[in-house]
């Protein structure tokens, strides 16, 4: 399928969903105002609550820029993005972004993120923590619990970003190019940070644009113990082990 404007520099955000009926339409409508434009799929999980029928109303009204990837269930977050990088790489996008559907990341930031790997970035990551912490309305454990998650990845890997776990990335067409997607192991937010540990491996140009992350107003975090505690055993795995993202050479 071609996107609207054909092929060339044209922009993708990928934005998974579970249940957010009370965000769909907004976050969709927040992104297609933008100029210059980007398109959006959605990857939903089956939501019980009726979202994937939203993102269709959706589809009908914005011919050729909104789209939809249809799950049978809740299959994790990291292989909703890989699904959606396999279909933005099939339709011929060159930036492709992750976002969340809750208004935590600012529509506004996708400019600044692509501004950056236009700059001469491949992967430009929405980071909250490389200008002090910038977090708004988030309890106080949770900040400490995420700022000092992102400080030991850091620490373990040597990975030179200070926002490991963030979940607003603008990748250039390359990057997922030269990953092998399949071999992508983590599907909760293990996944952020072993796809920016697998590109900097790769000798990809990693940079951090500030922004500030504000807390979800409407539908439910996703965020869990398990998810948390798969990510911090997950560090030390893609530490001793081999970066399984790193496409075989031939």
């Amino acid at each position: 399928m071609q996107n609207a404007c054909g092929q060339g520099e044209k922009s993708l955000v990928i934005i998974p969903t579970y249940n957010e009926k009370e965000n769909a339409a907004a976050i969709i409508e927040a992104v297609i105002a933008l100029d210059p434009p980007f398109d959006v799929l959605i990857v939903d999980d089956n939501s019980p609550d009726g979202t994937a029928a939203i993102v269709k109303a959706k589809m009908a009204e914005h011919p050729g820029r909104v789209f939809i990837l249809e799950r049978e269930g809740k299959l994790g977050l990291g292989t909703a993005y890989i699904a959606g990088f396999k279909w933005a790489l099939a339709n011929g996008y060159e930036y492709i972004f992750e976002m969340d559907a809750d208004f935590s990341h600012s529509p506004a930031d996708l400019l600044r993120l692509r501004q950056a790997v236009l700059d001469g970035a491949d992967m430009a990551i929405g980071s909250r923590y490389s200008k002090g912490v910038n977090v708004e309305n988030w309890p106080m454990g949770r900040v400490l619990m995420s700022y000092y998650a992102s400080l030991y990845v850091k620490i373990i890997t040597g990975l030179p970003v200070s926002d490991t776990t963030a979940g607003f990335v603008c990748y250039r067409r390359r990057v997922l190019e030269s990953m092998d997607l399949d071999s992508i192991r983590f599907k909760g937010y293990a996944f952020q940070i072993e796809m920016k540990y697998t590109a900097y491996k790769l000798g990809f140009k990693v940079v951090e644009v500030p922004i500030v992350f504000v807390n979800r107003v409407l539908g439910t975090s996703k965020m869990n113990s398990s998810i948390f505690g798969e990510a911090m055993v997950g560090v030390v795995k893609l530490r001793l082990g081999r970066v399984k993202g790193l496409r075989k050479q031939c």
